[in-house]
Parts: structure tokens; sequence; C-alpha cells
């Protein structure tokens, strides 16, 4: 097996930071149970009624949880993993719908075949190693090939629909930790690093090269004098990084005190000053080609037009003080807002208002993550293994 050649460059992606863990509370239900006046009701035994008062009283948490499961538009997926398992990312296969793959941290993958309503922990031998404990960060697939990158370094292939991965070697000199894999082609990808670097492969992962010709901190020290704010204090590493359709990245610095974009055929990065006066959270891609923006503390921007801009307009949101940590566009009107302490909040109008979906707010978790793998298939991650799935 060759090993992975890099020509030098940088790139990004996405972190997922760990949270805290959470509980989730049912309430409590009580059920009435109605004497019959018939002689054969009152001619039963002690002991029979007594069995059947039992069986009764074992299935009423059971009930009580499947029925708060259901969150308006959302259900509550149970997973079989570890509590403090923080989820990264989801992705199923285009060929089989129902076939999907789940990552996590402490070496997490979980499989499903029924459209993820059940889940199941998944091994891939070539995953295993007892020096280390992987954080898998980013999965992708185009027809039935895939791609897992994660933390230590580590990059797996899969050329059958995720029944057997490979592990590709990779350079040690790459600069920076995998955090996003997108699956472009036939044994085509693109993967991205912490530091700024893009890689581009053509031939299954054996070569790679360089999308952008120097670091993000090699870019900033040329910058700086243009007038970044906040450019000085740069750790050389990014919060978040999203990708569009069309291939156009947005990423956010490491303290959120401005953003940068890159598309392709571009030899840098772009860096851009902050619109707003609150540090960045997150950013991203509206179905439109336009951007959103989080800022800490529960704000929500959108970009003036459907282009590279640094004009933002607020949006009014209901957040109740939380932070909104990320948006998913389901369609070019309707996206879904996720943030801190169960929050869930709705558009139908591209973005323009947002109404909060109360029934979510009795699940005592950090929601941070929300993808619509179509129109049909989306789901929300948060902490200490909350999944949810979109039921339409």
């Amino acid at each position: 097996m060759a090993t992975l050649q890099f020509t030098f460059t940088d790139s990004t992606s996405l972190f997922r930071p760990s949270l805290p863990s959470s509980r989730t509370f049912h309430r409590n239900r009580s059920l009435i149970v109605r004497a019959s006046s018939s002689f054969d009701d009152f001619s039963r035994s002690r002991r029979r009624l007594l069995a059947e008062t039992a069986a009764i009283s074992v299935s009423l948490p059971h009930f009580a949880a499947r029925a708060e499961d259901t969150l308006s538009e959302w259900e509550r997926v149970y997973l079989p993993i570890d509590p403090g398992v923080v989820l990264l990312d989801i992705a199923f296969v285009p060929e089989d719908p129902n076939h999907g793959f789940l990552l996590g941290t402490r070496q997490t993958i979980l499989e499903t075949k029924d459209g993820g309503n059940t889940w199941a922990p998944r091994s891939i031998p070539s995953a295993e190693d007892e020096d280390f404990n992987y954080r898998f960060n980013s999965i992708s697939f185009k027809g039935k090939e895939g791609w897992i990158v994660g933390k230590p370094a580590i990059l797996l292939y899969t050329a059958d629909a995720g029944a057997s991965w490979e592990r590709i070697p990779l350079s040690a000199e790459l600069p920076g930790d995998m955090v996003y894999i997108k699956a472009t082609g036939e044994k085509s990808a693109e993967m991205v690093t912490d530091e700024g670097a893009i890689y581009i492969t053509a031939n299954r992962g054996y070569n790679w090269r360089a999308a952008v010709q120097e670091t993000v901190s090699a870019t900033l020290n040329r910058t700086v004098s243009s007038g970044i704010s906040g450019a000085s204090y740069y750790t050389g590493t990014f919060n978040t990084v999203n990708r569009s359709p069309d291939g156009r990245y947005v990423a956010v610095s490491s303290r959120g005190n401005f953003y940068l974009t890159w598309e392709p055929g571009q030899p840098f990065w772009q860096p851009h000053n902050r619109a707003v006066a609150r540090r960045i959270q997150n950013m991203g891609w509206r179905a439109d080609g336009g951007l959103w923006l989080l800022v800490r503390g529960g704000g929500l921007y959108l970009s003036k037009g459907t282009g590279l801009t640094e004009e933002f307009e607020e949006v009014p949101v209901q957040s109740r003080g939380f932070g909104i940590l990320d948006v998913g566009y389901r369609s070019t009107d309707e996206a879904w807002a996720a943030g801190g302490s169960g929050i869930l909040l709705r558009t139908t109008n591209g973005g323009k208002s947002w109404i909060r979906d109360k029934a979510a707010d009795n699940i005592a978790a950090n929601l941070y993550s929300v993808k619509f793998i179509d129109d049909k298939k989306g789901f929300v991650l948060g902490n200490d293994g909350v999944l949810l799935r979109y039921l339409g």
C-alpha cells in the first residue's frame, strides 16, 4: 500500500468541542384502573390482580418515555453508546438511503440499515489501535465510495458502501488535524485540516495535491497590516468550517474575532472583519448561496444578497438567552437552528423569522449540529449521545 504524498498546503475543518454531560428527565404519569361491576371481575384471585397491577406499573416508565420521544417534527433516537460520547458527524450511502454511519469521540462508529431508526456499534479492524482512542471527525459518501477522517491522524476509505474499510497511510508532515472530508467523485475527495490546509485526491487517496499555497497563519502575517482586527491573536486553528455544495468554504477563527473564506481556484484564504460587535460562534451557507452567522450569546445574522459579503442583518430569534450553535437548511425556505439547553428554532421563509419548537425543551442537552441528508431525512446531534431524527 502506497504512502500518502502531500504537496505542502493548509486547510480547515469543523470542530465539535466536548460538551458537559446532561440528563433527560421524563414526566411521571399515573394510570387509573377502573373496577368492573361484573361478578367475574370481582371473583378474580388476589394473586392474579396483584400480578396484573405489577405488570402495568412496570410498563408505565417505558410508555412515558415513548410518549415524550416525539418532539413535533423530531423524534429522539436512543443510542447504544457510553455516557459522555460526543457525536460529531453523520452520513448515508446515496445508493441505499437507509444505510448510514454515525461518528463520535472515544472511537465511536455506529451503523444503521433502517434509515436511522436504530443504530448498532460498528467495529473497523483497520482503525483499532491499543495506543489511540480515535476521535472520528467527519464522514462522506459519493456512490458506494466513502471516507472517514479522525484524530489522531487517521484516514479510512471504502469502495463497497462501508462493508469493509481500508486504512490509507498518511504523511507525518500533515499540517494540523483533519477535521473535514468531502467525497467529490470516483476515487476523489477533498480534505481539510484545522490549520487551513486543503488537499485534493483523484486516485483513492494515494496522492494528494494542495489547493492553497500557504497556511492561514502565513496568510494573516501578510494581511495584518491591511486591517484585519484581531489577527495578531490568531492561534493558528479554526473554530468551525463549513463547505457549500459548490465547493466554497467559510471558516471562523479560533477566537471568533474574524472569519475567512475560500473559493476553488484561489491560492489563499481571504480574511474578513466581522460585521458585528460580539464574537462569532459559527458560520455557514444558506440554501440560496448566502451566509448565516451566529454570535456568542444567541444572535443570528443573515448576509445581504447571495454572494460573499461583509454586510449582515440581525434576525430576531427566541433563544431564551441560550447560544445558537448551528443552522441546517432543509430547503430554500425551511431551515432549523439548534443550540444550548435543547433550543430548536424553525424558519419557513428562508431565515427572515424564526419560531421556537417548545416541545424540545424537555431534552436537557446542548444541540450543536443540524444536518439534512435530503428534504426528507435530517438529524440533530447533541452532547451526551443525544440524537434527534426528523419526522417531516
